[in-house]
């Protein structure tokens, strides 16, 4: 059995739901920036241009998750939990106009879980 990288509260999939419903196909990307950190972007899946850098770790409720590889190297024993928050934050993400933002919560994956983690994927591939 596989174990998934990137797990959804049930916040964060009424929330992409509810998004997907506006604007079509989403992605999330984790860039952990200096402005983002924990945040990840929520975006049209045609409205972000991927890097030879950028994995895919995962999906959020069938949208692509994908963070840089200098990023995975911090979170590669690390499941992420999609979740929301209340935030006034600004930004380029869907959610910054609802009062609300995605957070990438982590959990540390057991050893006896280690070998059954899903890889990541080069998203350009």
């Amino acid at each position: 059995m596989t174990i998934a990288r990137v797990t959804v509260s049930p916040a964060a999939a009424a929330l992409i739901g509810r998004l997907s419903a506006v604007h079509g196909p989403l992605i999330f990307h984790l860039s952990g920036g200096c402005c983002d950190g924990s945040a990840p972007l929520c975006l049209p899946a045609d409205g972000f241009r991927l890097g030879g850098r950028d994995l895919r770790v995962g999906e959020a409720e069938g949208a692509p998750f994908y963070m840089a590889d200098d990023v995975f190297a911090y979170w590669e024993h690390s499941q992420v939990l999609l979740d929301v928050v209340e935030s006034r934050s600004g930004g380029f993400s869907l959610e910054a106009p609802d009062g609300v933002r995605f957070i990438a919560r982590a959990r540390l994956f057991t050893d006896a879980e280690l070998p059954d983690v899903a890889r990541p994927r080069p998203a350009l591939a």
